[in-house]
């Protein structure tokens, strides 16, 4: 199990980036944030310089 990974969530607004504890997401998966349903579209390496994190990609359903 991974400490912690990132989701890159997709709001009205733009995306947003969150620290989730646990393992990342498959692709596939479906997410509810905010009372929205999300299913995640990719699985990539964070976006953050030097974090070795992984990062799911949230889009809505």
């Amino acid at each position: 199990m991974a400490d912690s990974h990132l989701l890159f969530v997709w709001k009205p607004s733009g995306y947003e980036l969150r620290e989730e504890t646990g393992d990342v997401p498959a692709v596939g998966a479906a997410v509810e944030r905010d009372g929205e349903l999300l299913h995640v579209s990719k699985v990539a390496p964070s976006p953050l310089p030097g974090d070795k994190r992984e990062c799911a990609y949230l889009v809505l359903a």
